[in-house]
């Protein structure tokens, strides 16, 4: 189990990022949250096997149709063990 904070930056809010980024983490079976931030980035926090953890970070790159990421910034973390995945206000 790997767990990565990630920080998703560019038009990001208000376009379904959050709520397309929980789905997908969900089909994959990651556990973690998502959450917009004051200063206009998306915020996340993934669990689960490498290559599903990756495979959303990658998928942060590009986001939903209607975002424009500009840059994501990912940091390795000690797992938490979290359960499920959600979305925060």
């Amino acid at each position: 189990m790997v767990r990565r904070h990630v920080w998703v930056s560019g038009r990001v809010q208000g376009v379904a990022f959050r709520h397309a980024c929980a789905e997908r983490a969900r089909v994959a079976g990651v556990s973690g949250w998502v959450r917009n931030t004051a200063d206009g980035r998306v915020e996340a926090v993934f669990e689960g096997s490498e290559e599903a953890v990756e495979s959303l970070v990658a998928w942060c790159r590009t986001g939903p149709a209607l975002a424009r990421v500009l840059d994501v910034a990912a940091a390795a973390e000690p797992p938490e063990h979290l359960a499920g995945f959600s979305v925060r206000a």
